[in-house]
């Protein structure tokens, strides 16, 4: 008997030898920074102000959150996915309490679990995934938008989050968990994968429409989907490790300055989506292991190269300079503005990654661009804040804090509210201030199981 249960032990060590090792990923909460009594005061109302978009822009019944502040915006699900924490949040700085935050949470979740699933063109969803924008009074998507992959993805990240910030032994709570569960297992996310032929072969592709099938583009990198190929990888998505290479393969590493070399975006927000829930720090997947560096360290240096490009103005825009920048996707002053040799856009992808590569720069500030960088960089980014603030006061400032975006040159200011915006500076404020999103998304067995499965590890 002896004999037998030594060749037992050793048989369960060498199968122990053969497991891949598992590393458990966990956020490292707050930013080391300090933080001064008049910092506190600036970000506490910042936070509260933009908190209220969510508090009083989501549907009564439903909890969905509209899109943006216009009377005729649609709710939008990624506006959604960001709004989910920021509920809680807004029961961390006490200005709503657990029980109501807990109780529009599950009216969300209870939406999407009830709302239409099926390839007709009226419903709400299909494969788990859902429409970009749902009509605020049917529930059914809204003009012809697509089922949109980035978008599912991010009203999931917000569904991870609940599932596991709601721990309470009661019913509510019980049901979000519960609920949350549900709508994630629910996804196909084999349904999204592009066919092996082409530009964008086996990468997760930007979405399907019910009237001609997937979208013609694919998710490659680098870019706001980041966090998608995490949520598929930890969610089954068969054969996700091919599908994250085609991603990786398509990386632009670019050099604008000296010292500030990284995975280049143009647009700002593509560094501060999956970051807002996702905790990188410290760990790498085989791209960023190969450059020494973590996704944290590439949006910190993505970040610089802001402030170095405004401080350069290679345009001549008015306002841009080390203390105004912050060049990311949002409105602008449109056509109707042109004069001389400027020229403006309407909403467009704005960005930069130095003088060479930038898109539509046309003089357009949208405050969150700085400020949702604010974990990555807080000593530019806070006197950047509090500059546009003294510079600028009402003219950027509303019910519900920064406005979407300015034009100095064009002196066009942009006076409406949008969910995309709103929620990540929340979001990063908060991160900055307590890791609370970061805390509670990396615990989850998906984002675990998924930055395993791509190979992401402890960077050395």
């Amino acid at each position: 008997m002896k004999i037998k249960k030594s060749l037992l032990i050793l048989v369960m060590a060498l199968a122990a030898c053969n497991q891949p090792k598992q590393f458990v990923f966990e956020s490292k909460g707050k930013v080391d920074y300090p933080i001064t009594p008049e910092v506190e005061i600036m970000l506490d109302s910042i936070q509260q102000k933009t908190f209220l978009f969510f508090l009083n822009e989501h549907h009564p019944e439903w909890g969905i959150v509209k899109d943006r502040t216009a009377s005729w915006a649609p709710s939008s699900i990624a506006s959604t996915g960001f709004g989910i924490p920021s509920f809680a949040i807004g029961v961390e700085r006490n200005w709503i309490t657990r029980e109501q935050a807990a109780e529009i949470t599950l009216n969300i979740l209870n939406f999407y679990k009830n709302s239409e699933q099926s390839a007709d063109t009226a419903a709400a969803g299909y494969k788990g995934f859902y429409y970009h924008f749902h009509k605020m009074d049917t529930g059914t998507r809204a003009w012809t938008c697509e089922l949109s992959s980035v978008d599912t993805g991010l009203l999931m990240m917000g569904v991870i989050f609940a599932r596991n910030y709601y721990n309470s032994d009661n019913e509510v709570e019980k049901q979000i968990r519960k609920t949350a569960s549900f709508l994630l297992e629910r996804i196909d996310w084999n349904f999204m994968e592009m066919p092996g032929e082409g530009e964008f072969a086996h990468t997760i592709s930007m979405g399907w429409y019910p009237e001609s099938g997937l979208h013609h583009m694919g998710w490659k990198g680098y870019n706001e989907a980041l966090f998608l190929y995490i949520l598929a990888a930890g969610s089954g998505m068969e054969n996700v490790e091919r599908s994250y290479n085609a991603w990786l393969k398509s990386y632009k590493w670019n050099t604008p300055y000296q010292g500030y070399s990284h995975a280049a975006f143009p647009p700002l927000f593509g560094h501060q989506f999956s970051q807002a829930f996702i905790d990188f720090r410290g760990i790498a997947d085989s791209y960023m292991q190969e450059k020494g560096i973590d996704y944290f360290e590439n949006s910190r240096r993505a970040t610089y190269v802001q402030q170095l490009y405004a401080m350069d103005n290679p345009h001549g825009w008015i306002g841009y300079d080390s203390l105004c920048w912050g060049v990311t996707a949002s409105d602008g002053p449109t056509d109707t503005y042109n004069f001389d040799d400027k020229k403006f856009y309407g909403y467009a992808g704005r960005g930069t990654s130095g003088s060479e590569y930038n898109y539509f720069d046309d003089g357009t500030i949208a405050p969150y661009g700085s400020l949702s960088s604010l974990p990555f960089a807080p000593e530019i980014v806070l006197p950047t804040i509090k500059s546009m603030i003294d510079r600028n006061g009402d003219k950027i400032w509303g019910k519900y804090g920064f406005y979407d975006a300015f034009n100095l040159t064009a002196n066009w200011v942009n006076d409406d509210f949008v969910g995309i915006a709103q929620g990540p500076m929340l979001i990063m404020i908060e991160n900055f201030r307590t890791g609370l999103v970061w805390n509670h998304v990396m615990k989850d067995p998906i984002i675990q199981t998924g930055l395993n499965k791509l190979g992401y590890k402890v960077l050395e």
